[in-house]
């Protein structure tokens, strides 16, 4: 598995927004190729991270375009170019 981490930093007080777009895009985020499990943190001032794991860093790269058109739905609430980073998923526990 392998796991893409994006920071961000949303504008203030666009958390709300942001999250209702966040959630309306739900179908479009999980049913991207390979996808195992997202998670987004987001602190009050608007900083925060996107977790996203998927079945291999090949269909990560190849989510890339659709990643990158997803974020575009953000562009009016964020400070900045969101920042992604790898990594190799040593592990992924769920209680569940």
């Amino acid at each position: 598995m392998f796991a893409r981490v994006t920071q961000f930093k949303m504008k203030p007080g666009t958390r709300e927004a942001a999250t209702a777009r966040m959630n309306d895009l739900k179908d479009q985020i999980m049913g991207m190729p390979g996808m195992h499990c997202f998670t987004n943190v987001m602190n009050e001032d608007g900083s925060g991270y996107v977790i996203s794991v998927v079945e291999s860093e090949a269909t990560s790269n190849a989510n890339a375009p659709k990643v990158a058109e997803l974020w575009g739905q953000f562009a009016e609430y964020l400070e900045g170019a969101p920042t992604p980073m790898g990594y190799d998923v040593i592990a992924h526990w769920d209680k569940g």
